[in-house]
């Protein structure tokens, strides 16, 4: 199963546009994606036709409102695999917030003084700080999974590293060098050690076929605007058996059933995680995110994406030579279609302002994943993403640009 990236970047207003008069390319997904006509189309119909709060009112265009949002919900948690989609599928602002809940929910009811949370190396702040701020306060231990020299992760030492742990902190994929993990088996190990493994799937999701009962897991996180979707809108997955079990994370209407002068009862799931208004357009705008993205296929998308990073990498090192460094596994299909690369002598921001020159969007910087860049060397890189609007042409352009940036500082 394939299709036509010049086809479907026809379906993204903004790619378009000119910037310094030359077509935009843009490489840069992994930070944000852009969004397809059908996604702007959606949310804006939801202002037009049925902007109304949602499980309150009971006039006609509040209804469709909460029926529009709920169907979103149901819609998500069949594109995860989540087994029971109308309770387990909790609408966040975006990933951080989703890993915060689960921290400052699960985790202050569950961890304290002699346990420990084991976070790998490839992580995102996201995944760690909140880990560290609730240390913090309950004094358990953090351990670290270590790397190898490809960026993979090393589970030599993974039984020792699980003792006494409780929480796994683990990402899908890596934002910084598209390290693909071996989710499940370290979620078995997990389990068999008695702890549970929280999620990163931001750059997961967008990119692969994601089942998360399959994959084993107890929560997962990810972001409406890393696949096509808008900004202000993220999901948290979690086993409902846990999810029942969690004190609330935020307080305030929508996610009570009583008010008491002597306390209050929380709601059922999922609104005990949903204080106030929702983003009720945004669950909408990632609904159609969905369908656009389940007509073009998952499988086909992987594909795409591994054809595309394979063509990068050969063109890119073909370039550039030894002058050239792409951080991650040397094999297409072990990882995402993301770069992060180093050119000898030339730092990542400088790169990347020659590069938007060309019109080329990248992103330099340490790409909130601190701990990585100093197992890597590196105070920052300039990193490249790919998504299914990109195609050979944008990878000639990059190619060019970074030629073009080489040849700028070689003085």
């Amino acid at each position: 199963m394939t299709f036509d990236a010049q086809k479907v970047r026809a379906d993204f207003p903004i790619l378009e546009r000119e910037v310094k008069g030359r077509r935009l390319v843009f490489l840069d997904s992994a930070a944000s994606s852009q969004k397809p006509t059908s996604v702007l189309e959606a949310m804006s119909t939801y202002y037009e036709t049925i902007n109304a709060n949602v499980h309150r009112g009971v006039y006609e265009i509040a209804e469709a409102a909460t029926n529009a949002m709920e169907g979103a919900r149901i819609r998500v948690g069949r594109f995860i695999g989540a087994p029971r989609p109308a309770t387990e599928v909790i609408f966040t602002k975006n990933a951080t917030e989703s890993l915060n809940l689960v921290a400052r929910s699960w985790g202050a009811a569950n961890l304290g003084p002699g346990d420990a949370v084991l976070i790998t190396q490839l992580e995102h702040h996201a995944n760690i700080v909140p880990w560290f701020q609730l240390q913090a306060e309950k004094g358990f231990e953090i351990r670290w999974i270590p790397l190898t020299a490809d960026a993979q992760l090393d589970l030599t030492d993974l039984p020792r590293l699980l003792d006494g742990v409780k929480v796994v902190a683990l990402t899908a994929m890596s934002n910084v060098t598209g390290t693909l993990t071996p989710v499940r088996e370290i979620t078995a190990a997990a389990h068999d050690a008695g702890a549970i493994v929280v999620l990163d799937a931001c750059q997961y999701v967008p990119h692969l076929p994601t089942d998360v009962a399959n994959l084993g897991v107890d929560f997962a996180a990810f972001s409406g605007h890393k696949m096509l979707g808008p900004t202000g809108i993220g999901v948290l997955w979690g086993r409902e058996e846990l999810l029942d079990a969690m004190p609330p994370f935020l307080g305030g209407g929508g996610m009570i059933l009583d008010v008491r002068l002597d306390g209050f009862t929380p709601a059922e799931l999922p609104a005990k995680f949903e204080a106030g208004t929702p983003p009720i357009a945004e669950t909408i705008g990632l609904h159609a995110a969905i369908d656009y993205l389940e007509g073009l296929g998952m499988e086909a998308v992987r594909e795409h994406e591994v054809t595309l990073t394979a063509h990068a990498m050969r063109t890119l090192t073909e370039r550039l030579g030894d002058k050239l460094t792409i951080h991650g596994p040397a094999e297409p299909a072990a990882r995402g279609g993301v770069l992060s690369m180093a050119v000898d002598g030339i730092h990542p921001h400088d790169l990347s302002q020659v590069m938007d020159e060309h019109a080329v969007c990248v992103r330099p910087g340490h790409h909130c994943a601190k701990p990585l860049m100093k197992v890597l060397g590196v105070g920052a890189t300039a990193r490249a993403s790919f998504y299914v609007y990109n195609d050979t042409d944008d990878v000639d352009a990059l190619a060019e640009a970074l030629a073009d940036a080489a040849s700028f500082f070689s003085f």
